[in-house]
């Protein structure tokens, strides 16, 4: 059993970075072979609409074309159980970096037929971990998670199954004595991050290991 975990925040050791470490260690109390790849440390562009990977015949039929860091990273996939993405929210969305590293991983493999068809070689399992600044009830008004169901709609599409682990009001600064951000109450925050987010990090960890477990077929 292999899991990879993909971080697409460009912090290596904060509210994602942690969150999918955990993940990773309720894998590996599995028995799962895990690995982390930090997005940031890649040279990558988002798809460049070539479609070789739609031209019938072609030799990228079913395979992003561009030779980059992410070619191996996509080779590492294929032979890879379990996937699980994790994003801070930016905007509304996920960061850059990941949106450009899904657009590239999954568009590869989704048809064009009627109904899509997917041509990756197997089905595994997926999951997506969201952090965001912003409490639940906020993220459910602003439609954060009309938008964010979409990608696991299509994960689910390509690879088979996904399931999401949401993390809201995040502690963003280690002093936010330092920074412009009178909104927020850093006493609030800090009790949140005390109390909260170890309950987090034990959800990571349960879905970690509870992926690593299923038998995709």
């Amino acid at each position: 059993m292999k899991v990879m975990a993909f971080n697409g925040s460009p912090r290596k050791n904060w509210n994602t970075a942690t969150l999918l470490e955990k993940a990773l260690e309720g894998a590996s109390s599995r028995g799962a072979e895990t690995d982390l790849i930090h997005l940031y440390d890649l040279n990558y562009k988002g798809c460049i609409s070539c479609f070789a990977c739609k031209t019938k015949g072609g030799k990228s039929y079913g395979r992003c074309a561009v030779k980059d860091d992410l070619a191996p990273v996509f080779k590492h996939i294929e032979e890879a159980d379990v996937v699980i993405l994790g994003s801070p929210i930016y905007f509304g969305t996920v960061s850059g970096e990941m949106r450009s590293f899904m657009e590239r991983l999954m568009f590869q493999y989704m048809t064009y037929a009627d109904p899509p068809q997917s041509l990756f070689p197997k089905k595994i399992h997926t999951g997506f971990i969201y952090t965001m600044n912003v409490p639940e009830e906020q993220m459910k008004q602003r439609g954060y998670a009309r938008h964010l169901g979409m990608n696991e709609m299509v994960l689910q599409m390509v690879f088979g199954s996904s399931e999401a682990l949401f993390c809201f009001d995040t502690y963003q600064f280690e002093d936010y004595s330092k920074v412009v951000a009178g909104r927020f109450d850093p006493d609030k925050k800090a009790k949140r991050r005390k109390e909260i987010f170890p309950l987090d990090c034990e959800k990571a960890f349960e879905m970690g290991a509870r992926l690593a477990r299923k038998d995709a077929g």
